[in-house]
């Protein structure tokens, strides 16, 4: 087991983050897994005897550019055939929240269908709405909360204005700095 690899735990299909070898002084070693949920979202934390596998997943990814949403359908084009296929927003969940026109992103197929996207790391969003900097707040460190073009609200610092397009870490939602 390894990060990244999607494995089936108890009939469902789970992503592995954290996988950590463990040798206590007394008893067996065993390696301790954290692991995401991929039809509840749930992040699961267990622990499996050294010897003991997981079932792996054959997935196949392609390389897709997001187009357009449509009431909640997200379309998306494979770069290499220009086929296009459909997505729905509840099967992305808060990844949407992260998804411009024309970004690249790969999406992964499971038996032929649509399962999951892998986002790039950072993203350059528009702000859309955000309130004035407060005079003098340069010296804090005190943040503020920023709409973005998505709908996506991100605490950034006090300099930044409405117009202003930044990089937001699609893991955590963080503000990097401008774009």
């Amino acid at each position: 087991m390894r990060p990244g690899m999607i494995v089936r735990f108890r009939g469902d299909i789970c992503t592995i983050h954290k996988m950590e070898h463990r040798t206590p002084g007394k008893g067996r070693g065993f390696v301790q897994v954290k692991m995401r949920n991929h039809r509840s979202g749930a992040m699961i934390d267990e622990r499996f005897a050294s010897e003991e596998t997981l079932p792996r997943v054959n997935i196949h990814t392609h390389e897709m550019q997001y187009l357009y949403s449509d009431g909640g359908i997200y379309n998306l084009m494979d770069t290499e055939t220009y086929e296009q296929i459909e997505i729905g927003g509840e099967q992305l969940g808060e990844q949407v929240n992260y998804m411009i026109p024309e970004t690249v992103v790969k999406v992964q197929f499971l038996d032929g269908v649509p399962f999951n996207l892998d986002l790039p790391a950072a993203v350059a969003l528009k702000v859309v709405e955000t309130e004035p900097a407060i005079k003098g707040a340069t010296v804090t460190n005190v943040n503020k909360p920023a709409k973005m073009e998505t709908g996506l609200v991100v605490q950034v610092p006090q300099f930044i204005k409405e117009g202003e397009s930044i990089r937001v870490n699609t893991a955590d939602g963080s503000y990097l700095g401008r774009a």
